[in-house]
């Protein structure tokens, strides 16, 4: 894997409400980033812009055999950690306020390649003490001449 990558993080959100019409949430994100492995664990770090401020959030994923964490540092603060049949708390701020998240992860998937890390998540979102959603995250990790997703 080259140190230049681009990142695409998808997923569908499942909201809790029992109505028939509520219909999953998909969310997608594709970014430039940088690469690097050390100890064991790959690290991928890029920016991400949220509509309406002007500073970024730095945010870094560090993957491992069985885990995921996601650290944001800027408009919004957190340090998210997915390990498999493990709850995890976090405080997620933001410019518009705090909440306290968990995190209960009930599968990973990492695969790896020279040229592509891929990775899945599923887990259970609670916020503030509540469960929210049902959540899965897709993550696929690329060097930029390697490229094989389309940008929509």
């Amino acid at each position: 894997m080259t140190k230049d990558v681009l990142l695409k993080i998808s997923g569908m959100q499942f909201t809790a409400d029992n109505e028939e019409s509520s219909e999953p949430e998909p969310v997608e994100i594709i970014a430039p980033g940088e690469y690097y492995f050390k100890n064991g664990k790959h690290y991928i770090v890029y920016d991400e812009f949220m509509e309406g401020f002007d500073s970024a959030t730095r945010n870094v994923l560090k993957l491992q055999d069985d885990s995921l964490e996601i650290t944001k540092r800027g408009t919004s603060n957190v340090h998210m950690v997915f390990e498999k049949d493990k709850k995890n708390m976090t405080c997620y701020t933001t410019p518009f306020g705090s909440m306290m998240m968990g995190i209960d992860a009930r599968s990973i998937s990492i695969e790896e390649s020279e040229q592509e890390i891929c990775a899945q998540i599923e887990y259970a979102l609670d916020v503030n003490y509540e469960h929210m959603a049902d959540c899965t995250i897709h993550l696929s990790v690329q060097s930029k001449e390697q490229r094989n997703f389309s940008i929509n």
